[in-house]
Order: structure tokens, then C-alpha cells, then sequence
């Protein structure tokens, strides 16, 4: 009877094991008396360094979510290549930054449920800091002048017309030679412009008949004149010329050297200057070295809002949907238990205005 009992005891003991292993693999929680290892990468609004305290979005949603269940842990700082290599080989517990969740990434390690979404935009210099550089560009750019050789040409034309008819019954305002043909290009301008001096005027039918003509005529060109003049001059203005990823082929496109950004732009085989901090980035945007600057939408927001309000803005163009999660190593125990935290602020009244606090008027995806 001794065997079977034993045998007996030793199966018991062997299947509460077993238990205690799969529960752990399954996303038990984990034990509050092992001090958590968190990695940062310093953000803002989700990671600020503030004199070596961290602070932000991303830091004020963990710290709940440690306060909730008890954990202790303390923060190590990365570079984001290094953060989310960490997060792979399980260096840390959980890494916090303005972390995408991407397919690539999710091949490597888990996210936690989204904190909130926005996007890849460009931020550009702010329309009034163009000043008269930016006018001055815009008037020899290659739209402005082809619009004037069109207009004088037209102006030529016409008054050449009216020279040829007017030149034998109406000599003493259009003469003969270059005096006369100049005397119709005036003829024509002046009447485009409905200034009308009177000074020189066809005198035949036919030359009254394309004076008729003309005016009437005229009335659409200034329109369109008009109309050419003003989007030349608004050239200059990259708020009004950047409207969709396919305008960024003609800047000079500035980025960080690591993120989805980049990647997005090689994606797109568009060329940009490398940076390693945003606040590089933007300094070159605002001193003219480059013309755009495309990243995070909302890591451009406060960064502007911090070092270069009135300067630069973040144009209303939406590259890319930015998904922004917690880090985690595979099948990670904590995961669940992160995300019933999250869920409960997120879903709690108060989280657009906590939102607004840090991303400002603007906000976020949700």
C-alpha cells in the first residue's frame, strides 16, 4: 500500500507545480515584493525629465497602475533602439516613452492597451517669421515670372494687333517701328487695367473692334492674373504648400535618425537630414536650414509650444496613424493587470482634460 500512496503524492505534487508554472506563463501577476525594472525614453508630453525626476503622461499612468496593485520598481533611461531592445531580451519589466505599437515590433514583445493615438505630421516655420525673404523668393520663383512672360506676351500680342491696323490711317499714335508697336503694348495695358489714359486709342473699325474685344477679354485675365499672382506669392508660405505626403519630395525634410518617422520617410523614398533630438531638429527648421521637420504629431506640439511658439506650427496633415502603448516582454505577467489600470483612467471622466494638460488644445487621437 506504501507504493501507491507514494506514487499518489509525488502525481499530486507534480500537477500543483505544473499548475504554478502555467499559471505563471499565462499572465499571473506578479509577485509586488520583486522590485520592477522600468525603462524610459525621455518624450515629452509621455516622458519628461524634469532634473532627474521623470514626470509626464506615460510616467502618471504607470505610477497608478504600480500604486494600484502594489509594485515596487525603479527607472532606468534608454535611447528608444536601446529601450526596445531591452524590452526584447527582458531587461526591463516594461518599457515607457512615446512607443508606437507597430507590426514589426509586435513580432518582438507585447504592448499594453493603446494610451492614445494620433499621427506623423510636419511641422514648418510659422507663415508670418517668412517675412520679405519669403516674398522675395516668390516673386523671382519660376511660377511668379512664368506667369508675367504670359501676361506680357499676351500684352504684345494684342498690341501688335492693333498696331498693324492702325498704323497707316492712325500714325500719330502708332507709328512706324519699335515706337508704334510700343505704343500698342501700352495701348493694351492701360485697358487691361481699365486706367484708360487716352493718350492713344484706335481710331478704324477693326482696331475699335479689338479694343472691344480686349476689354472684355480683360476682364477674365485680371481674374486670373489675380488669382496666379497670389498663389506665387503663397508659394513661399509652406502652411499653404504642403497639403499631402507627395509635397515633401520638393523640401528639405528634417527627422530624427531612429522612430517610425524615419521609417516612414524610407519607406516613402524620400530623402531627409538625420537628427538625434527633436529640439536639433527644430532649431534647424527655424533657422531656414531646412524647410520641414516630420514627426510625432504630438512630440512636435510641445516641443514648439516649450522652445518655439510663434515660430513654427504643426500643419493639420495627418501622415501616418501613431498608435501609442507600454512596452512589454512576451507574454509578459503584468500585462493584464496594466491594462485593467489603463482601461479604468481612460474610460474614467476626467481623461480629455488630462489629455489637454499635456498635449494642450489640440489633444490627442482620443
Amino acid at each position: 500500500m506504501r507504493h501507491p500512496l507514494i506514487s499518489l503524492l509525488w502525481a499530486s505534487a507534480l500537477a500543483v507545480a505544473m499548475l504554478a508554472v502555467s499559471g505563471t506563463a499565462n499572465g499571473a501577476p506578479a509577485d509586488s515584493k520583486h522590485e520592477l525594472t522600468v525603462g524610459v525614453k525621455v518624450a515629452p508630453p509621455f516622458v519628461i525629465d524634469d532634473h532627474g525626476r521623470y514626470r509626464g503622461l506615460a510616467i502618471d499612468l504607470w505610477e497608478e497602475a504600480a500604486a494600484d496593485h502594489g509594485w515596487t520598481f525603479h527607472y532606468r533611461p534608454y535611447d528608444l533602439d536601446g529601450l526596445l531592445d531591452a524590452v526584447d531580451d527582458g531587461e526591463v519589466d516594461v518599457g515607457l516613452g512615446a512607443i508606437t505599437a507597430t507590426a514589426a515590433r509586435e513580432q518582438r514583445m507585447d504592448f499594453s492597451h493603446i494610451l492614445t493615438s494620433s499621427g506623423l505630421s510636419v511641422a514648418v516655420r510659422s507663415d508670418q517669421t517668412a517675412g520679405w525673404l519669403a516674398v522675395a523668393q516668390a516673386l523671382v520663383s519660376p511660377a511668379f515670372l512664368k506667369v508675367i512672360a504670359t501676361l506680357s506676351g499676351l500684352l504684345l500680342a494684342i498690341g501688335f494687333g492693333v498696331w498693324l491696323v492702325e498704323r497707316r490711317d492712325n500714325p500719330e499714335q502708332f507709328g512706324c517701328g519699335a515706337r508704334g508697336v510700343f505704343s500698342g503694348f501700352w495701348w493694351a495695358m492701360v485697358t487691361m487695367t481699365t486706367v484708360g489714359y487716352g493718350d492713344v486709342a484706335p481710331r478704324t473699325v477693326p482696331g475699335r473692334l479689338i479694343g472691344m474685344a480686349w476689354m472684355l477679354t480683360a476682364l477674365i485675365v485680371v481674374s486670373f492674373f489675380t488669382a496666379s499672382i497670389t498663389s506665387a506669392l503663397t508659394v513661399g508660405q509652406l502652411s499653404q504648400r504642403v497639403r499631402s505626403a507627395d509635397d515633401l519630395a520638393s523640401l528639405r525634410v528634417g527627422s530624427l535618425t531612429d522612430g517610425t518617422s524615419a521609417a516612414w520617410l524610407r519607406s516613402r523614398q524620400l530623402d531627409y537630414r538625420p537628427f538625434g533630438q527633436l529640439d536639433q531638429a527644430l532649431a534647424a527648421l527655424a533657422g531656414g536650414q531646412i524647410d520641414a521637420v516630420v514627426y510625432d504629431a504630438p512630440l512636435l506640439r510641445y516641443d514648439i509650444a516649450q522652445h518655439f511658439a510663434g515660430r513654427l506650427q504643426v500643419l493639420p496633415l495627418v501622415l501616418a496613424r501613431q498608435d501609442y502603448a507600454f512596452a512589454l516582454p512576451r507574454q509578459s505577467p503584468l500585462r493584464q493587470d496594466i491594462n485593467t489600470s489603463l482601461l479604468r483612467r481612460i474610460n474614467r471622466g476626467d481623461w480629455h482634460e488630462r489629455l489637454r494638460r499635456y498635449f494642450g488644445n489640440a489633444g490627442a487621437g482620443r
